[in-house]
């Protein structure tokens, strides 16, 4: 259904709409809209307070009453010592104005039929319901309750750390806005820009190209004149030679027809010899034109062309976040220094060549638990930048890197950092704890929780160290122990395994036990430690009777893996890896044994003395105690050994906490519980 306040869309629960939370503030805002409208109507007004109203009409409205008063009732309230301080509003129209302002929420009222008059002024955290004093110490007795008025500072404190960080992220935006309004003038102040120097470009253009026409044309016309007067020279010769040929025919032709023998005979041969000689004048004359009729023009008009069609580009120079790429050439890991290089470019996907952008950068934990590491920013100046950051928890997280406000490219992104067991040497931490400490479990709190095998107890510890109470108590009651060893902690219920399993709260209220001492199915002999898988399924090391018992949720025997070589001798810890096999610690075999929970043996690994307890981090790493070899053996995900942590005195529990990336290690004879950041 829609929500008629914020008009969002939510989920009906299954009580239906009655089980949808009130809004107190929208229902005393209708009720103060409903007397505003009662006291407005027409007509005269009846006494609220009156049995019968026969004192006469109503004539003022009580603000904390919620009553309409006749003036009788309205002097008794000012003659009441409890009354008199009620404040009062007349029935005209400028009094109702100030009626929502001035008027008191109705105190709210217990729904149970035998108190229903109590105020609710108790809270159920468990059930999410405000409860009055009765129901709280009756019907959610074992519930975490509060008071109102503590659990609204809470709720009150923590919105105004969401109004704080909605008006910083408001002044962002806000800042945001401003920035794009500024960028949007600079990119018409540049578009102006870039349109004269392209008008300006091209005409400069045109104008060379105009001077370029012109002195082609008079190249041309330079080249077409040498032609024609050398062509003219060439004519005025051919001309002369002509006109000698011409006068020898003619004379020659009427010689012919004139003379006789003898005038012929006393001329011999000199008209053949002025022949001779004016041929010989012509073989030195070219009878063909000198030049050629062509002018060659060379233009190279397609080049041309086509390098104008390209000529120019108009790009953004401007640096592009979500263009710009990150790199690294390392692996990230807990308290040591991970480069990134980061290379800007522009929306062109070409390099920006300028420093001076805003680079940030950041790793954030995926757990809430983790602290932020912001990363220190080198600019290079040439729009490369080096990133360097210290990562102070294992784990998956999140990088961060913007440019100027924006995301790069393909960030964020996820990243895993990886633990560096190596640096792993002496405890960060000592928590003295008596009492044969054993198997160690950590709330989701962060609490830590010690089984103690001599003290028949568990004890219960806070992130520094402080001992907060002790669960159990010596026995074999329901929820008492006789010397536990084994503990497993999933969401508020954790298991014990002492010479049953118990099923009981992290508060220590008993739930239930599974098993009796034997061999035989839902039977141990000294059950050393429990842990639970993802389909809630107990696993159980059978340390005498040498196998691993597996139990649905409900206690029930589902199967029993047991090693065929006789060499699976007193199995103790119990861990699972990624891929879901099960890891045995049996502490007199001397290795560790791998097997799926359908009992399929897969492989062995190690040369460890003692194994007592074994935990798998979530890259396949086992960390194994050495009970007899005092020390803790680090295991890669294929079994090779990568780092021992010496001077331990025999090691029995081991758990890493998760969401900090801690080890914690109980030493049962020192009596101490070591912490390893």
């Amino acid at each position: 259904m829609e929500c008629p306040t914020c008009q969002r869309s939510i989920t009906i629960p299954e009580g239906g709409v009655n089980a949808i939370p009130q809004n107190l503030h929208l229902g005393f805002e209708v009720e103060v809209a409903g007397y505003i409208s009662k006291i407005g109507s027409d007509g005269e007004k009846s006494c609220d307070a009156c049995i019968d109203g026969s004192t006469g009409p109503a004539v003022v409205f009580c603000c904390t009453c919620h009553h309409l008063l006749c003036k009788p009732c309205h002097d008794h309230h000012k003659r009441n010592k409890i009354l008199q301080h009620h404040q009062m509003v007349g029935l005209d129209k400028e009094s109702l104005k100030v009626l929502s302002s001035i008027m008191k929420p109705t105190e709210h009222h217990c729904s149970h039929p035998h108190h229903e008059k109590d105020q609710l002024k108790f809270y159920c955290e468990t059930c999410q319901l405000l409860t009055c004093r009765d129901c709280t110490l009756v019907l959610h007795k074992d519930h975490r309750t509060n008071e109102v008025c503590n659990i609204a500072k809470v709720h009150r404190d923590a919105m105004r750390e969401a109004l704080v960080c909605a008006q910083e992220v408001s002044s962002k935006l806000t800042r945001a806005i401003d920035a794009n309004d500024k960028m949007a003038e600079q990119v018409g102040t540049s578009r102006e820009n870039a349109t004269l120097i392209i008008t300006q470009a091209f005409e400069q253009l045109h104008k060379t190209i105009e001077e370029r026409k012109k002195t082609l044309l008079s190249e041309m016309e330079t080249i077409a004149l040498s032609k024609t007067t050398v062509m003219a020279l060439q004519k005025e010769q051919l001309m002369k030679m002509q006109d000698e040929m011409d006068r020898y025919t003619e004379m020659t032709s009427l010689i012919l027809q004139t003379h006789t023998d003898h005038e012929i005979v006393a001329l011999g041969d000199l008209l053949p010899t002025e022949l001779k000689a004016t041929l010989k004048k012509i073989e030195n004359v070219s009878l063909t034109p000198n030049q050629s009729s062509d002018i060659h023009v060379s233009l190279h008009t397609d080049t041309l062309i086509k390098e104008l069609s390209i000529f120019g580009d108009v790009m953004d120079s401007s640096p592009s976040p979500s263009q710009s790429t990150w790199s690294s050439e390392s692996v990230a890991k807990v308290k040591k220094m991970y480069c990134i290089k980061v290379e800007t470019m522009t929306s062109k996907e070409e390099r920006y060549p300028y420093g001076g952008l805003q680079v940030k950068a950041e790793l954030r934990p995926k757990s809430h638990d983790g602290a932020v590491v912001p990363g220190e920013v080198e600019d290079h100046g040439d729009g490369t930048y080096t990133i360097t950051l210290t990562p102070q928890t294992a784990g998956p997280h999140q990088l961060f890197i913007t440019m100027d406000g924006q995301h790069v490219q393909k960030n964020p992104c996820d990243l895993y950092v990886r633990r560096d067991y190596s640096t792993l040497c002496n405890p960060d931490q000592v928590i003295n704890c008596s009492g044969g400490p054993s198997g160690i479990a950590i709330h989701d709190s962060g609490d830590i929780y010690v089984v103690c095998f001599s003290d028949n107890c568990i004890h219960v510890f806070d992130q520094a160290g402080q001992q907060k109470r002790t669960i159990g108590s010596s026995g074999s009651g329901d929820g008492q122990f006789n010397r536990p060893h084994g503990l497993f902690i999933k969401g508020d219920v954790m298991y014990v395994a002492d010479y049953r399993i118990q099923k009981l709260t992290t508060g220590g209220q008993f739930l239930k036990k599974f098993g009796q001492f034997g061999s035989g199915q839902g039977q141990f002999n000294k059950p050393i430690s429990v842990i639970v898988d993802q389909r809630d399924r107990l696993i159980v090391a059978d340390f005498c009777n040498h196998r691993v018992v597996i139990l649905d949720e409900a206690g029930t025997w589902l199967s029993t893996i047991e090693d065929n070589d006789h060499t699976f001798k007193n199995p103790c810890g119990l861990a699972l890896d990624p891929l879901g096999c099960i890891h045995v610690a049996a502490v007199n075999s001397n290795c560790i044994k791998v097997f799926t929970l359908e009992g399929t043996y897969v492989r062995s690994y190690g040369n460890v003395k003692g194994p007592s307890g074994i935990v798998i981090d979530e890259e396949g790493y086992s960390l194994v105690n050495e009970f007899s070899g005092n020390c803790l053996s680090i295991f890669d995900p294929q079994g090779s050994k990568v780092h021992t942590i010496g001077n331990l005195i025999a090691p029995r529990g081991v758990i890493l906490y998760f969401k900090t990336g801690s080890l914690y290690v109980t030493n049962c004879p020192g009596n101490t519980v070591l912490k390893f950041n």
